[in-house]
């Protein structure tokens, strides 16, 4: 009893602790980027990682293993590793632009895990037999960690995407603007007035030039986190899916059954793959937007690797998972 009491108490906390992290960054946004509530959202994402991690380990003693049995307690790891994906740039002292996608992620996989599950999918049960193996803990915990890594590396991608096709968008009606202006001079023969507004124009090229140079920076940045993350993610992939391969060998006999989970791992695990190289070769490359299109698609194939095959209940990985999802 004490343990469920526990178990409620660190879940609060760290859902409380997210939400108003959330809040701080938008307090950043939307009013004014105060220095001090920057540094005290990361201190809360700490405090959120130490919340869910109390939560793991007192889960792990109270059923006697580890805690990834079923679906609420792969949320609660899966925001688990949102909340250390978004250290990694805090530890290494860089400007953390993971901040506004891993603090949102891990609270709507934790709110999900804690209010779109029934009760009983709360509670622990005993492992069924296939699960029963130390395979558990090194298979299940990496194939989270690189779901974590590989959604973050792949919402900044779709960032990068928005941000710099509004980039081309608004170039393009700037160079119209310009053509329509430089006619309409032209055809009046107001050359006076035209020597006047190119002034004008010079004497804002400093302005112009600065948020060019603002908008190229965060285009870097996100391009070289994306790969950063997605890297780490995809090396967390390839680990998952060789223990798992070991696993499937020991419980069934075979290395590779062509589940649709599986199927679905390897689909994702190539799409990766090929955003790694069209990140590395240059003939590809264009501000990163190629490959930020592959990740793209990764995003959607990480949530029906997940999500949607377990909903369905086919195959062998959907243990625990669709009868207990409250309506």
């Amino acid at each position: 009893m004490i343990f469920v009491t526990l178990e409620h108490i660190l879940t609060h906390i760290s859902f409380s602790i997210i939400s108003i992290v959330i809040m701080i960054h938008l307090m950043n946004l939307l009013v004014y980027e105060i220095e001090g509530l920057r540094n005290s959202s990361e201190k809360g994402m700490i405090a959120t990682f130490f919340s869910i991690t109390g939560f793991l380990v007192i889960r792990w003693i109270s059923s006697g293993h580890f805690p990834l049995s079923n679906l609420y307690e792969s949320l609660i790891f899966l925001s688990w590793s949102f909340s250390i994906i978004h250290m990694i740039p805090y530890l290494g002292n860089h400007k953390n632009d993971l901040s506004a996608i891993t603090a949102p992620s891990a609270i709507f996989t934790q709110g999900f895990a804690t209010s779109g599950l029934s009760i009983e999918m709360h509670q622990s049960a005993i492992l069924v037999p296939a699960l029963q193996s130390q395979w558990l803990m090194m298979h299940v915990s990496m194939m989270l960690l690189s779901y974590a890594a590989l959604l973050c590396g792949s919402l900044l991608s779709v960032a990068l995407i928005v941000i710099t096709f509004r980039k081309k968008i608004d170039f393009f009606f700037k160079n119209n603007n310009l053509n329509f202006l430089s006619l309409r001079k032209s055809f009046f023969f107001c050359e006076i007035e035209y020597l006047n507004e190119k002034r004008s124009v010079f004497k804002n090229t400093s302005f112009l030039s600065f948020r060019n140079f603002y908008k190229y920076q965060l285009i870097h940045r996100l391009d070289y986190w994306s790969y950063r993350v997605i890297s780490l993610g995809f090396t967390f992939l390839t680990i998952g899916i060789l223990s798992g391969a070991v696993w499937a060998n020991e419980a069934w006999g075979s290395y590779w059954n062509w589940d649709p989970k599986e199927t679905w791992a390897f689909i994702t695990w190539t799409i990766f793959s090929i955003y790694l190289h069209t990140r590395t070769n240059k003939k590809l490359q264009d501000q990163g937007t190629n490959s930020a299109f592959v990740a793209s698609i990764g995003f959607i194939l990480i949530w029906i690797c997940y999500f949607g095959i377990n909903l369905l209940g086919i195959g062998f990985h959907s243990y625990g998972s669709f009868p207990f999802i409250s309506n």
